[in-house]
């Protein structure tokens, strides 16, 4: 039976929530006081943990614009999106491996990475455009459990049919000698890797927003999250704009995918199933449909699982504590619903007035 306290209405499953959250939190400050205390990492080891983690949550939150973008216009989740990221690094890879082995990436670093992120780019935004045209767009008014389940068919479709073109093996990332080696601030390395994955994402995720706030295309699609059809009795193409949302996750997923297999130096069909996921858990996190939410949604979540494992776990005293990474992201999702139902920076504002 729901209890009043100050005005609203509280059920018991909120308070039970509630007290969830608070054995969770009160664990999470427990285990990160006793391994502090316990004093087994260095201000270096920390330093480098948070640098990694910054890295990988900026691949996160590129991959998370894509989700967070397609349902501010079309109230879906397309879970195909992982595949879209999977779509173009494992494509770019056999161009990697040929320039590799040639000897041309070697010499021509900077035309060799700019030719392997467009081609992943670009095969990345045709596999988005054509979930749109062909999977997304027929169903455009059907209920939201149709596209939702198509999306999921999408993306098994899209993973086999991957797996038969490209073969069912891991493939390896040729190293790219120009990225090797690291640079010392103090007592902090930074790898050059580590560099050009946080560089890359901050300057994609700056100049999204910059063309979502600024542009004449960004304020139209902005209109269209709003209400379509006070947008297209405005005047604007909403059908354009929606191919226009796919082009722009696609092209970041792909950008994302590249900078993952410089990363961890293997791509193969089911490489974007975690990441995905992770990804649509940072765009929650931030708050679904909110772009400056997602990208603070997959920085937190790459901090989180870089740092929260060694910080939380290893001062209980449980082994290998970062085995339990995901654990460690699904948990702080829970955590942070609990507490802020909407996400970091809530849900946009027309799911507000919707």
């Amino acid at each position: 039976m729901p209890l009043k306290i100050g005005g609203k209405l509280i059920s018991l499953t909120d308070v039970a929530m509630f007290i969830i959250g608070g054995l969770i939190l009160a664990l999470v400050v427990v285990g990160s006081i006793a391994t502090l205390l316990h004093g087994k990492y260095t201000a270096r080891q920390w330093m480098d943990l948070v640098v990694f983690g910054v890295a990988l949550g900026g691949i996160y939150a590129l991959i998370a614009l894509g989700y967070t973008l397609v349902y501010g216009i079309l109230r879906m989740i397309n879970f195909a999106h992982s595949e879209v990221f999977m779509s173009g690094p494992f494509t770019a890879y056999f161009l990697a491996d040929a320039w590799g082995r040639s000897g041309f990436l070697d010499q021509n670093p900077v035309i060799g990475l700019l030719a392997i992120f467009i081609l992943a780019m670009g095969i990345s935004t045709i596999v988005a455009v054509l979930l749109e045209r062909i999977a997304y767009r027929p169903l455009r008014f059907a209920p939201r459990l149709v596209p939702l389940i198509t999306a999921i068919g999408a993306s098994f479709f899209l993973q086999y049919f991957f797996r038969g073109l490209y073969g069912p093996n891991i493939k390896v990332y040729p190293d790219v000698p120009a990225l090797k080696g690291n640079i010392t601030f103090g007592d902090l390395n930074v790898t050059y890797v580590q560099i050009l994955v946080i560089v890359a994402s901050f300057l994609m995720m700056a100049v999204l927003q910059l063309f979502i706030m600024k542009s004449k295309t960004g304020k139209a699609m902005r209109a269209v999250s709003e209400d379509k059809q006070t947008a297209a009795l405005m005047g604007i193409d909403v059908d354009r704009i929606i191919v226009i949302t796919f082009v722009l996750g696609g092209a970041l997923a792909g950008a994302a995918g590249v900078l993952y297999a410089l990363m961890f130096k293997q791509v193969s069909f089911t490489m974007g199933f975690i990441p995905g996921i992770k990804a649509f858990t940072a765009a929650v996190l931030g708050g679904i449909g909110n772009v400056p939410g997602a990208m603070l949604g997959g920085l937190f979540l790459g901090v989180a699982e870089s740092v929260g494992p060694n910080l939380f776990l290893d001062g209980l005293g449980i082994p290998a504590p970062y085995q339990l990474k995901d654990a460690i992201a699904f948990t702080l999702l829970v955590l942070v619903l609990i507490f802020r139902p909407s996400g970091i920076l809530g849900e946009s504002l027309a799911e507000k007035r919707a």
